[in-house]
């Protein structure tokens, strides 16, 4: 059996980790170094790093982020935000990242995801999906959550999978911030529909919840207030996971 994954997740605008709530209502959590390092120390699985404006604001992909973290941090990182062509997939990857994460610009480019396969293999490769239920099912937003694009969550990572992705990093946008647990419904749809690992984002508020969303069929479960404001550490994660038979790292 593959081990779970407790994987942290750094948003970042203008250089600072921000947290919000169902993607607004942004407030300062910290460093991004500072953060990435204390993440390390404590075990973490993965580390992603996602530059939340990039895209909305047409700014370039955050590389001197990129380049400190490698040197300071030894766990796999991935990257997401304004990543918009092939050379900027070989930008982060050379200068240190492990995986990158796209999104808006996978859905208003298909042919992004394939050709970032095809060069650099399905491994590196994470479709970011932000989900949003508005009323009929689940949308795909882009833009940071800002934009509705109308297509259908299921069939999106279905053929964002075929076109090359690795990796799934789900994120409700409904739950983002509330504290109200992951989306298990959603987490569980999307792994029935894709033959590759599922990362979960969205509503950690405490250890059960990470419990919840991996019986739920999560391969890896991503948080950010939980770990920012020290409620709980990574490690206090995997010791509850552990003492309730979950394979963890």
């Amino acid at each position: 059996m593959i081990a779970k994954r407790i994987v942290p997740c750094l948003d970042v605008k203008d250089g600072k980790v921000v947290k919000g709530v169902g993607f607004g209502n942004l407030r300062y959590a910290g460093d991004p170094m500072d953060l990435a390092c204390r993440y390390y120390e404590e075990g973490a699985d993965e580390i992603v790093f996602l530059d939340i404006s990039a895209s909305v604001d047409k700014r370039d992909i955050m590389i001197d982020v990129v380049r400190r973290t490698a040197r300071e941090v030894f766990v796999p990182f991935t990257v997401g935000g304004g990543v918009r062509c092939i050379d900027d997939v070989s930008r982060l990857l050379g200068a240190g990242a492990d995986k990158v994460a796209v999104n808006t610009n996978a859905v208003l480019d298909e042919g992004l995801i394939s050709r970032a396969s095809r060069e650099f293999g399905a491994q590196c490769v994470v479709l970011a999906v932000d989900a949003k239920w508005n009323g009929e099912f689940y949308e795909v937003f882009i833009y940071g959550g800002r934009r509705g694009t109308g297509m259908d969550v299921f069939e999106w990572v279905k053929r964002g999978v075929g076109l090359g992705a690795g990796e799934i990093l789900l994120t409700s946008i409904d739950r983002d911030g509330g504290k109200c647990g992951f989306d298990c419904g959603l987490v569980s749809e999307v792994g029935k529909c894709v033959n590759v690992p599922v990362i979960a984002s969205g509503g950690a508020r405490e250890p059960c919840d990470f419990y919840d969303v991996f019986c739920a069929g999560a391969d890896a479960a991503l948080a950010a207030s939980i770990f920012h404001y020290g409620n709980y550490s990574v490690r206090d994660v995997k010791e509850f996971l552990k003492d309730k038979g979950v394979d963890v790292r």
